[in-house]
């Protein structure tokens, strides 16, 4: 069952945030300096990483033990790898009717549901590096509640961090995290192989900034199907082949499979 129970929204909460990674480390310090609550605890298996984070907070503590996870916190936010999440909830006993939250966009909120009668997602949509800043104010958040209660409790504890608050079921995220991985984290390896091509003629990575401002600024302005440009949308089997003929392995493979998609995609010759 699940049940939504109101609270004082004035009050400072006490949080306890799982996990110590590349999300926690940007989300902890943003939650603190909202005044939405106090961090009391940062559990992680490395307890080098927790105590990382905790450097930048109040004066929460650092834990590597499930055990020692207190069970008086008001919101436990749960960051850690997708395939962790479950096995930690079965581990753990329940903790009362607390407010539990996960941060994955590819996981259901039931995962949580052994822990409390209040559980829910929350989602931020946004590439997270330790040491890189990011304003989390201006990133979209995704939330999911098991009641609309919980969700609307969800939403007061989010509002004063973030900006932009949607709701968003699993199915909705886990295409939007899909559509993230193809848009962020496989267009970030490409532009890794772009680097290490440029290296090979002692060129830096720099040199495609305006490139890459210009077909940015261009996706958002016409979109990006129509902003599409290069030899595959031309159809210029030419230059396609002259590019494979010095590349090799990988890369290789990579520039035939993109290309043919391309030029799929754009010529009906090609499908």
């Amino acid at each position: 069952m699940c049940t939504s129970v109101n609270s004082d929204a004035s009050a400072p909460l006490r949080i306890v945030v799982i996990g110590a990674g590349n999300v926690a480390s940007h989300l902890a310090p943003a939650i603190e300096s909202s005044g939405v609550g106090a961090v009391v605890q940062v559990y992680s298996r490395k307890l080098q990483s927790a105590r990382e984070l905790t450097r930048k907070l109040q004066n929460a503590q650092a834990i590597d033990s499930e055990a020692a996870i207190c069970d008086d916190a008001e919101v436990y936010l749960v960051s850690l790898v997708d395939d962790a999440i479950g096995p930690l909830v079965s581990r753990m006993p329940k903790r009362g009717n607390a407010l539990w939250l996960h941060t994955s966009g590819s996981v259901g909120m039931e995962v949580l549901a052994p822990m409390s009668e209040r559980y829910g997602v929350f989602y931020p949509l946004q590439t997270f590096s330790k040491g890189v800043e990011v304003d989390v104010s201006k990133v979209p958040l995704f939330i999911e509640g098991c009641t609309s209660g919980v969700e609307e409790e969800i939403r007061r504890f989010a509002t004063p961090v973030f900006s932009h608050i949607y709701h968003a079921d699993s199915h909705t995220r886990r295409m939007m995290h899909i559509s993230a991985v193809f848009a962020c984290n496989f267009t970030n390896y490409l532009w890794t192989i772009a680097s290490e091509l440029l290296k090979k003629e002692d060129l830096p990575f720099e040199v495609l900034h305006p490139l890459l401002e210009e077909t940015l600024k261009k996706a958002f302005a016409v979109s990006p199907e129509k902003g599409q440009t290069g030899p595959a949308v031309r159809g210029d089997l030419a230059i396609v082949n002259k590019h494979l003929s010095v590349l090799d392995g990988q890369s290789k493979e990579i520039y035939s499979l993109l290309s043919e998609a391309i030029i799929s995609h754009h010529h009906s010759f090609g499908k």
